[in-house]
């Protein structure tokens, strides 16, 4: 029989030995990293739902079709680096052929995810650019399929749907749509605006102007001619696009992607508010975006992003796309969000190894 001693001797060793074995799986952890892309494919405008522990990323086809001949990509993964193909997430709607549909985000509510999007071009072209519609599945990876059209009085160009619940229980709605006058010394663009939502698939039609343009470095194309407009020619026309919107220390953040996604101009900055339907200040934001900016020689166009928390659920993240080096692809990144003294700022864009979230 053993002695007490040679018990908690023997018990000592093996707790011992226990926190060895952790440390070094801890060690071992710590030492696994990720490189930008997490996706080596077309994978634009990048949205990630985390949904019981697991990440579901949606990203733009425009007139492509998946294999399975659904539109937008799907990926899942279970730690935000290691993505693996999942199809196609949305039926094609009757009378859609020919049409580009842009910019996926996706929001579970009572039991039914939907899905906002833009869809333009195809038959409808002559008479409308862009317009926002929705579509609902019972799960998280579809197939989703269309369910409603969400006009925007006035607008011919409608893009890029951000859904956000407030901490009242609302429901609220941020898009970009297109200004053709330069009131208030704003200047012709794509701009940001929010609107209430009465339910998952209805708007309240009373919109805000969130940001428009303000600043040089957010031109798209100088001289533009745009036959959406009678083929009227902007000296400047400015794109401000892809909100998406935090709330941090009582404050909304609404961060956007600006300038032309081609150009090493393209990144991402913020306008901040105190309400969710503003006003909102770009206070900062005059010479180029401080959230997410190119890196010459390395990446070129990181933006339109989305935010997700990583897997230990504290961590935010930014995933975003960014060019390949022979810029044929945006692909899909990821870089950790910091909220410092002087407003965000992503830790990135990164090329190198980064430890894995």
């Amino acid at each position: 029989m053993l002695s007490r001693r040679k018990f908690l001797n023997r018990a000592s060793a093996g707790l011992a030995s226990m926190a060895v074995l952790h440390q070094a799986a801890a060690q071992a952890a710590a030492g696994r990293t990720y490189t930008n892309p997490v996706f080596a494919g077309q994978f634009p405008d990048p949205f990630v739902l985390k949904h019981r522990g697991r990440y579901y990323a949606f990203g733009t086809t425009g007139r492509g079709r998946t294999a399975d001949g659904r539109i937008f990509t799907l990926l899942t993964s279970a730690n935000l680096v290691d993505w693996q193909p999942a199809g196609g997430a949305l039926t094609p709607p009757a009378g859609a052929e020919g049409a580009d549909f842009w910019a996926p985000e996706v929001v579970y509510h009572q039991g039914t995810f939907y899905m906002y999007y833009s869809m333009g071009g195809g038959a409808i072209a002559a008479t409308v650019g862009h317009r926002l519609h929705v579509a609902t599945s019972q799960t998280p990876q579809g197939p989703y399929r269309q369910v409603a059209v969400l006009d925007v009085p006035g607008s011919q160009f409608t893009i890029d749907a951000h859904p956000y619940l407030d901490a009242d229980g609302k429901w609220y709605l941020f898009y970009a749509r297109d200004f053709t006058d330069s009131d208030d010394g704003y200047r012709p663009g794509t701009g940001l605006v929010v609107d209430r939502l009465l339910d998952m698939t209805r708007l309240a039609g009373r919109s805000r102007t969130v940001m428009r343009a303000r600043h040089d470095w957010t031109v798209f194309e100088k001289n533009r001619t745009m036959p959406l407009y009678g083929n009227r020619t902007f000296a400047e026309w400015h794109t401000l696009e892809g909100p998406f919107v935090r709330r941090h220390g009582g404050k909304y953040y609404c961060f956007y992607s600006g300038a032309n996604f081609l150009t090493p101009r393209y990144g991402v900055d913020y306008c901040v508010a105190s309400t969710i339907m503003g006003p909102y200040s770009d206070a900062g934001a005059e010479k180029g975006p401080r959230v997410l900016h190119a890196v010459p020689g390395h990446v070129r166009g990181p933006g339109h992003h989305s935010h997700v928390l990583g897997p230990d659920g504290k961590t935010e993240y930014l995933v975003y796309h960014a060019w390949d080096p022979g810029m044929k692809e945006r692909q899909l990144c990821i870089d950790k969000l910091a909220w410092t003294a002087q407003g965000p700022r992503c830790l990135g864009p990164t090329y190198t190894p980064q430890p894995q979230p």
